[in-house]
């Protein structure tokens, strides 16, 4: 472990030529006083109820700069949400737009990295245009959305940066130059203390040490997460000193770590010009623990470090405050006078005010549009309901558009069944102001750029007449394999992928013929397989990103929930992370594999593509649509059907499935049952012997449940049979639950049947093993016959009479 304190730093300030430094040296320490006033100001605006809520970074100045001196254009970075210094000294952000973030101002011009959407210190930069076109990355500094989760800036990192070693290793990806220099990024992650007690941290940190790849991570350490200090939180009270069997050493992989006081300003730049060169030039990752920090106002704008720190360690801090402790070196070094630097703290509380009150004005005026004109079309109203609403509304300086609106609605109410001048003009108004609520607040779940799924073009599959029926394993490695050939950028990764092409043999062979940097194994780790995929995506590449079994998903949703999933939105469409991730399900037996928790899936992976296809042909055309696109994509193929014989398409790596779409695969008069997966195959089944008993089953697949549908194909088969049955493996109220609301309140199916639509589930528990377990736990082809059977007894039973 490479140490760098104080006493050390002492020998270094004789190196810091005041001809060449003192400029320098002088602007850091303004920016750091700059960040600090931000800081303070900050939490007075969120006390005083201008702001909603904050979170700052003050006590981490110095070691920010220190980072921002080797931060270059191209790196990027992925950190914790206090980094407020690092983005203004890098250029990320100002101070303007900063303010303008914590006032939830909802116009991207303002607020760049999310407009208003997330709270302050949440930074990102827009790596697309408005129609989602990649920008160059190599001409700016980048940085990943970041996101309050614990510890979850971790997993992408792994993605990013190694996204900088397959470009420097395989030359034939040097046409992306958008996207890498020659793979010289170096990618800097940040974290606090107590986030290092995450499990995704130290999954992360091992598959970067196995990987090495060009990161370098820096622990914030200021004693304490929230009011839990170190020696709760972390075996030795020290987590440099847990991670030092990751210290790399001679002939073996590992980091480079280093242990630097947060205080301490040339220690800390000589620290990371090191880590920064080591991870740069060589590709070994660095750590740096970066202690005795301090944390001046606390963890947030919701609480006081008063309650748990001692008068000691509250003395302490103010005696170790970094900015103070580099105002007093600059003068023991005679690099800056008090009075010089006295003047360099005034003028920057001035221009910290000066910037918050114009983002404040600013943020006030775009509001006061909306207000002006509501204002204006009640006035035009001449009845009595309307005056108080109306004079509650001017009275208000500085109103919300909560107030404006909720004010409008509450008119629009009154005045029900009333014709009156002026009405419809406030209606015509509000329906328009829906639209741009709507963009405000709503949109970019998705990025619908030029690439998006919905413009990729529609190729039918086709056979000729001596057509090989193979098993859909083989169907989907051709897929595979034609895709791989035709886009360098493709790669696949996960558990058991690369040397025997995955457990079910999707991607066998193909190691070979594309090499280990195109299709590799990873360990068991789902958290970072996700994240790798998100950060790869990010950087030009086409990852699939292989989770083993569906369950297992469950070990990598926060990752793709909090961070893959809200990527869009939460940019205002300024990043997308186009990453497929891969699995399989639907087995229909097993308390873990049962493979069928769609909505947890639906739950927490808004902001995805799902795709359940029936078989691997609808999977490989579902996959020959997501190459092509650029957007999330979560595709579940059934466990049971590798083997299953299907017929191969001559383009089987060109044709297309719409997302989006279902499909009806047999046609019938009396009933429509929807499904998806596996348990059409049972409702298939089910269909022939219901044939025999007199009634004619129309079955639609859904295929892909986000989004679902998009033609209505399933209220145009009600408009026919007026009968609906929702048949699927998850648990009762889950993702049946959810089509059925999308068929009767979206399609308005409601009102296209006559009688009581129907869902089919598994029972609430996690089915037992074996054949026998299925039978009894989830949809069998006898629980589809006689439920179908019950629902036209309703409306028929002398035709079709009561079996028990």
């Amino acid at each position: 472990m490479l140490e760098t304190t104080l006493d050390q730093g002492s020998d270094l300030n004789s190196k810091l030529s005041f001809d060449d430094f003192r400029k320098i040296i002088v602007e850091d320490y303004r920016v750091a006083v700059e960040s600090r006033y931000v800081s303070l100001l900050g939490r007075k605006e969120v006390l005083t109820g201008k702001a909603k809520f904050g979170i700052f970074g003050d006590g981490k100045e110095l070691a920010q700069i220190a980072v921002s001196k080797v931060f270059q254009k191209g790196d990027w970075r992925s950190g914790y949400y206090r980094d407020q210094t690092l983005a203004f000294a890098s250029g990320m952000t100002s101070i303007y737009h900063f303010f303008s973030q914590l006032y939830a101002h909802p116009d991207v011009e303002y607020d760049p990295s999310s407009a208003g959407r997330q709270m302050n210190c949440h930074f990102s930069v827009r790596v697309i245009d408005e129609e989602g076109n990649w920008l160059d990355q190599t001409k700016q500094k980048n940085t990943f959305s970041d996101i309050s989760t614990t510890g979850g800036q971790m997993a992408r990192i792994l993605g990013l940066g190694l996204a900088s070693k397959l470009y420097r290793e395989n030359p034939n990806l040097s046409y992306l130059k958008y996207f890498s220099n020659g793979g010289n990024e170096v990618v800097f992650c940040s974290v606090g203390n107590a986030s290092t007690s995450e499990g995704v941290f130290f999954e992360v940190v091992n598959a970067v040490g196995v990987k090495q790849i060009p990161v370098v991570i820096s622990i914030w350490d200021d004693g304490y997460g929230i009011s839990v200090p170190n020696e709760v939180q972390t075996t030795k009270g020290d987590i440099s000193e847990v991670l030092k069997g990751f210290q790399k050493e001679d002939g073996s992989n590992g980091f480079e770590i280093f242990k630097v006081k947060g205080w301490d300003y040339p220690g800390l730049c000589q620290a990371y010009e090191r880590a920064a060169k080591y991870a740069r030039e060589h590709h070994t990752p660095c750590i740096v623990h970066v202690i005795e920090l301090t944390q001046p106002q606390g963890h947030s704008s919701s609480g006081s470090h008063e309650r748990y720190k001692s008068k000691e360690r509250l003395n302490w801090e103010l005696e170790h405050d970094c900015i103070a402790k580099m105002h007093q070196w600059l003068i023991d070094s005679d690099i800056a006078t008090s009075e010089q630097l006295n003047l360099i703290d005034e003028e920057a509380k001035d221009f910290v005010r000066k910037e918050q009150r114009r983002a404040w004005s600013d943020y006030n005026k775009a509001l006061a549009v909306d207000a002006s004109q509501a204002i204006g079309l009640l006035s035009q109203i001449d009845d009595e309901l309307v005056e108080l609403p109306l004079k509650q509304l001017q009275s208000l300086t500085e109103p919300s558009l909560k107030e404006v609106y909720s004010t409008v609605r509450k008119v629009i109410r009154e005045l029900k069944g009333k014709d009156i001048e002026g009405k419809g003009a406030l209606l015509a108004w509000y329906k328009l102001q829906q639209g741009v609520n709507e963009s405000r607040y709503n949109s970019k779940l998705f990025t619908t750029g030029v690439d998006g799924p919905e413009n990729v073009q529609v190729i039918a599959p086709q056979y000729s007449d001596d057509a090989k029926f193979i098993d859909g394993r083989e169907v989907l490695n051709l897929c595979f394999e034609e895709n791989f050939r035709r886009d360098e950028r493709l790669l696949a990764f996960g558990e058991d992928v690369g040397k025997i092409g995955d457990v079910n043999q999707g991607f066998a062979g193909l190691q070979e013929k594309f090499g280990e940097h195109r299709v590799f194994d990873t360990g068991i780790r789902e958290n970072s397989i996700i994240g790798k995929g998100i950060g790869l995506a990010i950087r030009g590449l086409k990852p699939i990103a292989e989770i083993q079994y569906l369950d297992y998903l469950l070990y990598g949703i926060t990752v793709a929930s909090d961070d893959l999933a809200s990527l869009s939105y939460r940019t205002f469409g300024g990043q997308k992370a186009p990453v497929i991730i891969r699995t399989r399900g639907h087995r229909l037996e097993g308390i873990w594999h049962s493979g069928s928790p769609m909505s947890m899936i639906l739950g927490t992976l808004r902001g995805l593509h799902i795709c359940v296809p029936r078989n691997m042909t609808q999977a490989a055309g579902m996959y020959n649509t997501l190459f092509r696109s650029d957007e999330p994509a979560l595709v579940i193929e059934c466990l049971n059907g590798y083997r299953l014989k299907e017929r191969l398409p001559d383009n089987i790596g060109d044709f297309t499935i719409p997302i989006g779409y279902a499909e009806c695969i047999r046609v019938g008069a009396d009933i429509t049952v929807v499904s998806y997966g596996s348990t059409l195959r049972v409702v298939e089944e089910a269909a022939m012997e219901l044939d025999r008993l007199g009634i004619s089953v129309e079955i639609i697949d859904a295929q892909t449940l986000q989004p679902f549908d998009k033609a209505h194909l399933c209220a145009e088969s009600l408009k026919k049979t007026n009968k609906l049955l929702v048949v699927d493996e998850d648990v009762p109220g889950g993702a049946s639950a959810f089509i059925m609301q999308q068929i009767l309140e979206d399609q308005n199916g409601y009102y296209l049947l006559d009688s009581q639509p129907r869902t089919l589930s598994a029972k609430a528990h996690r089915p037992p093993y074996g054949s026998d377990g299925d039978y009894f736990t989830k949809p069998s082809s006898d629980d589809i016959v006689e439920t179908v059977f019950e629902m036209m007894n309703e409306g028929n039973p002398d035709k079709y009479p009561s079996l028990f």
